[in-house]
């Protein structure tokens, strides 16, 4: 299935961005495919702690990791996060936590892992339509997608977004420990040789800093 018979639109930014919540929003009104294309690589990482799988032994086991690899997304509710569906299991909470995120910005940087989750994502674009949630749809997944966005926001604003997200989970974190590991991870994502964050070139970009998702939404609206 090529892009000429299959629509995508990409939206890539940093994390906080808004991406997760008007690519549901978007998935939920056209009644599209969606793909976490972050929670796709962190089911990766969550399938490799739980099977005691280093990084140096994964191109050796790669057909048996790709037998297994199982991963569906469901748009879900407004407002809580896009369920993770690995081998008929939902695993929303296990994927997404601190952790997890630190082990799979680490893991996503790795040429091997990126080779092996491409063609998992381009899996994704089935009729009648895909929505590409990522950091690299619109410059490399999909990269011949007729509509692109790209998020962005202000650190800090992205950071309290964070910490409003974690406290609905229940947990307590430190706003300036949050602020530090954010800052930090859009460094390794932006300076990365492969796949550097950055918005394709016939993107439209937008600022989200004052603007909430139905905002975003409705200028992606105008938009298309």
């Amino acid at each position: 299935m090529n892009e000429l018979t299959v629509p995508v639109i990409t939206i890539d930014g940093p994390s906080g961005a808004g991406k997760g919540t008007v690519a549901q929003m978007l998935a939920r009104e056209l009644s599209w495919n969606i793909l976490d294309s972050g929670a796709l690589y962190r089911t990766l990482a969550y399938f490799m702690k739980e099977h005691q799988i280093s990084l140096a032994e994964f191109e050796v086991r790669a057909d048996e990791i790709k037998d297994n690899f199982k991963v569906s997304f469901d748009p879900g509710i407004p407002g809580e996060p896009v369920k993770v569906i690995f081998n008929d299991e939902d695993i929303t909470a296990s994927v997404r936590t601190e952790e997890m995120a630190k082990l799979t910005s680490t893991l996503a940087a790795e040429p091997v892992i990126r080779d092996f989750i491409k063609p998992c994502q381009r899996d994704f674009m089935i009729p009648p339509g895909l929505i590409a949630d990522g950091r690299d749809m619109g410059t490399v997944i999909f990269s011949d997608a007729k509509y692109k966005i790209f998020l962005t926001a202000s650190a800090e604003e992205r950071a309290k977004r964070r910490q409003s997200q974690l406290k609905r989970q229940g947990l307590e974190v430190n706003m300036r420990s949050l602020l530090q590991e954010l800052e930090e991870r859009d460094r390794k994502d932006t300076e990365r040789e492969h796949s550097p964050l950055v918005p394709a070139e016939d993107s439209v970009v937008i600022d989200t800093s004052n603007l909430n998702p139905e905002g975003v939404v409705k200028k992606i609206k105008t938009y298309l």
